[in-house]
């Protein structure tokens, strides 16, 4: 059946093609990248420009953006979507919003007692339900390597999120996946994480500490973790990884160990 919206988008990538050196500067500086076929690359790069095409990107005084940074930043937010389907998935945000650094955010927050407590938090990235997405510039442009770190991961997981409301560490899931395994492998590995953290603060754990905030917190950090230290995250948390594996349909972990078979760079650095 013929579609408006698929001959539109056609069109687009036809008039708009890749750049084939710009993106290798782009395969270059995201080390995540690494081990995906020639197709997965094909349809990454597509989706990358339609990303552009449809979002607004805002620069604050101090940030430059080229067309090798805009493409940086829409490479690693459509890695999120490399293998879910064409569902317009960031329907929730139209701009994104970039800082030179990190930024200060007022917060409110409401305490047992009900009292409310205002305050300043610095941050590096931040996503609201109905806003767009901020980013502070630093964490966009150093977050491509297999590291346990991506800004754009951890944010655009928050919208992911808040497909169904407000965020809550639960996504909308696909039909072949039970709400009830997603709860019991999620909310267990955040209740191990927190009883850790309980008796002793100061705890060192595998995974970044700040997962154990609130449910959302959770889903963005392992969502990073997935992505970009998936043994880190499978030998932590098993369970959590096989779920995100079906809600992301993809297999980092395997991507990965296959780099370090092959690779003497990959055999001698191990993600962390």
């Amino acid at each position: 059946m013929w579609s408006f919206r698929a001959w539109r988008r056609r069109r687009f990538l036809a008039r708009h093609p890749l750049d084939p050196k710009l993106w290798e500067r782009v395969r270059q500086h995201l080390a995540i990248l690494d081990g995906l076929s020639d197709d997965e690359l094909r349809l990454l790069g597509e989706r990358a420009r339609l990303f552009l095409r449809d979002k607004h990107l805002s620069a604050l005084p101090g940030v430059e953006l080229d067309d090798f940074r805009r493409l940086l930043l829409a490479t690693q937010a459509e890695l999120l979507l490399l293998h879910l389907p064409d569902l317009n998935w960031y329907q929730g945000f139209h701009e994104l919003v970039l800082y030179p650094d990190d930024f200060v955010s007022p917060q409110k927050h409401r305490d047992p007692a009900g009292v409310i407590h205002e305050f300043d938090d610095e941050r590096a990235g931040e996503t609201s339900l109905q806003g767009p997405v901020i980013l502070a510039w630093p964490g966009v442009e150093n977050g491509g390597g297999w590291d346990a770190y991506n800004l754009v991961i951890h944010e655009l997981a928050h919208k992911l999120d808040m497909l169904n409301g407000d965020a809550n560490g639960l996504p909308p899931l696909h039909r072949d996946m039970r709400v009830s395994d997603w709860a019991a492998a999620m909310q267990s590995a955040y209740d191990q994480m927190n009883r850790q953290l309980d008796r002793n603060p100061q705890a060192h754990t595998v995974i970044d500490p700040y997962a154990a905030e609130n449910p959302a917190e959770f889903f963005a950090v392992t969502s990073e973790y997935f992505f970009t230290a998936p043994d880190l995250l499978h030998t932590t948390y098993p369970k959590v990884y096989e779920q995100l594996a079906l809600f992301y349909r993809q297999d980092p972990l395997s991507r990965l160990h296959k780099l370090q078979r092959e690779h003497p760079e990959y055999q001698e650095t191990q993600a962390h």
